[in-house]
Formats: structure tokens, sequence, C-alpha cells
């Protein structure tokens, strides 16, 4: 009994204790599944969680991508549209590089034959001034430009190869000043010698020709003064002008003989180029001007003192007319004041009279 009932306790001990095994592997295990299935449900929340925060990064950069991507096509068709203005720009300098070429080769041909055409005249100027009949026939001409340039008349400020009036002697140009007054001009020039001159190449040469080219010039001075140019019977200036056609030569004698133009001043002589002659001409026209603008102030002097003796006149009738005024505004204020108050009172008495409101006499109307 004693082993029956150890076996017995020892099995129902080994029972119990395989119960609580059982008991605690079965409470561990259901823990587990517990934990597992909260862990899942963690894990799920964590899943959505991350979704929801990767679609709205999904979003975002959906967002940030669109509008890069918007401002990207914006930057592009803007430079696609500078890119045109480029091309069109680059267009028009061809087109107009091309033009300009063109007109540049043409211009190119035309001075070309602007020099050509230079050459012959400087050719045939070269022929002219080796000629001295010629030379003073260009030099007539030049002047004669000179003048019609400046605005003088033929015939009016200037006169073209006139005998005077007093003497033999005939100017090349007489110029008509006011009060009678003239001034003539000489137009010949001797340069033979300047010619040879310029074209020599040896230096005694040049100063043999310079030193002839001198000696002209004082000598063509001298011949003018005694030509009768300056003549108190004809009313001229004291001075006459002689023309050197060509500046280049007026520049040569300035600069190679500078007590020349003194000396020729000296001799009532005054020597003036193409481009001085339009400051003498300026100065004879000016005189011009301001004789016929004294002439037209002496006229409004004349006109501005009738004006005045005339409003003097009017004046004094005026003032008479305001008299008779005055005199006639008192005669009509006496009138006014006493005469048609003395009438509007005898109307009055009438016209109650006529009604029967008063019985008297009539009234006298007053005479005056």
């Amino acid at each position: 009994m004693s082993a029956l009932a150890a076996l017995l306790a020892a099995a129902a001990g080994a029972l119990l204790a395989g119960l609580g095994f059982y008991l605690v592997f079965f409470s561990a295990r259901k823990n587990e599944e517990s934990s597992r299935a909260q862990l899942k449900e963690d894990f799920r929340s964590i899943l959505e969680l991350a979704e929801q925060k990767l679609e709205t990064e999904r979003a975002r950069q959906t967002s940030e991508l669109e509008e890069k991507r918007v401002a990207v096509e914006a930057a592009v068709s803007g430079l696609s549209e500078r890119l045109k203005s480029y091309e069109e720009l680059v267009r028009r300098f061809e087109t107009d590089r091309a033009q300009k070429y063109g007109s540049l080769e043409k211009g190119l041909q035309s001075a070309a034959e602007q020099t050509a055409k230079l050459a012959q005249s400087a050719e045939g100027l070269r022929a002219l001034l080796d000629n001295s009949r010629a030379r003073g026939q260009w030099g007539e001409r030049m002047a004669d430009d000179i003048l019609r340039a400046s605005g003088l008349q033929e015939g009016v400020q200037y006169l073209k190869n006139r005998a005077q009036e007093t003497s033999s002697s005939r100017p090349d140009f007489t110029f008509l000043l006011p009060d009678g007054k003239k001034l003539s001009m000489d137009v010949k020039f001797p340069l033979d010698n300047w010619l040879k001159l310029v074209h020599a190449g040896a230096e005694d040469e040049r100063a043999r020709y310079k030193k002839d080219f001198e000696r002209d010039v004082k000598a063509r001075v001298k011949e003018i003064q005694g030509r009768g140019y300056i003549s108190p019977e004809e009313g001229t200036l004291d001075y006459v002008l002689l023309f050197i056609p060509n500046e280049q030569v007026y520049g040569f004698i300035q600069e190679s003989f500078p007590g020349l133009v003194d000396e020729a001043l000296s001799q009532k002589v005054v020597l003036c180029s193409p481009f001085t002659l339009y400051a003498v001409l300026g100065v004879v026209r000016q005189a011009f001007e301001h004789f016929h603008f004294t002439q037209a102030a002496q006229e409004i002097l004349k006109m501005i003192s009738q004006f005045a003796s005339v409003y003097d006149a009017f004046k004094e009738r005026f003032l008479k007319m305001g008299e008779q005024l005055a005199k006639l505004r008192e005669t009509y204020d006496d009138v006014e004041g006493k005469s048609f108050k003395r009438l509007e009172s005898s109307i009055q008495k009438i016209e109650r009279a006529r009604r029967g409101e008063e019985k008297s006499e009539p009234a006298k109307l007053p005479l005056g």
C-alpha cells in the first residue's frame, strides 16, 4: 500500500507537475500569441503611418517637381524666344552687312571714278595754270561764283568789266557802295614763278623761283596802284582789292613773305583770297544793308513825327468834344431834374381831374 501509495503519489505529483507545466506553457503560448497579435497590429499601424508619410512626401515631391517643371518650361520657353530674337538679329545683321558691303563696294567704285575724274581735273587745272590768259579767265570766273554765292547781284551790288566814267581804266569788278561810293577789284595775279617753284626739285632753283615770285607780286601791286582804280573823282574808296584765286598761294605769301601784305596795304592794295574775299564782301554787304536801314529809319522817324502832329490835333479836338459833352450833360441834368418833374406833376393833376378826384383850375403847363 505504501509502495502503491507512493507510486500513486508520484504519479499524482507527476500529473500535477505536467498539468502545471502545461498550464505554464499554455499561458506562455497564449501570451506569445497575444504579443504577436499586438506586434502585428503595431506593425500594421507603423506601416499605415509610413504609407501616409510616404504618400504625403510623394505628393510634396510631386508638387515640387511640377513647380520645377513649370519653371524649367518657362525658362526654356523664354530662352527659346530669346534665341529666336537673336537668330532674327543675326539674320538682320547678315542682311545689313551684305547691303553695307555692297554699298561699300559701290562707294569704293564711285571713289575710284571720282579719283580718276579728279586726276583729269587736276591735269586740266595744271594746264590752265600754265596759260596766263586762261588763269585770268579762271580767276574772274571764281570771283564771280563767290560773289553770287555771297548773295550779291550783278548790276545791283557790283559791276563786271565796266569802264570808269572819269578814266579809261576798266576794273575786273566794281562794287557799288552806299552814297555813290565804289570799290574796285582786280583778279589777275602772277603765278608763273610760283608754279615753277612748286615743280622745282633742287633747292637753289626753289630759292630762285621764290625770289622771282616775290618780285612778280610786288610788281603787280605797283601796277595796280598806277591803274587809276583809286580815284576821288570816280567816288572810289582809298583801297583796291587784289584777288588771289588760290588759298595755297595766299597762304604761301603769308608764310614766306609776312611783310609783303603790310607793304601792299601801305600802297592801298588789299590782298584777299577766296576765303578772305567772303569777309570783305560781308563787310561790303553789311555796309549796303546798313545804308538802306538808315534810310528806312529816317523814313520811320518822319512818319513818327507826322503821327505826333496828327495825334496832337486829335487830342485837342477830343478835349473840345469832352467839354461839349460836359455842357450837354449839364443841360440834360437840368431838363431831367426840373422840367421832367414839373411835367410829371402836371400829368398827375390832369389824371386826377379826369377821374373827378380834383376840381380846380387847369394847371398851367410850364414853358420851360
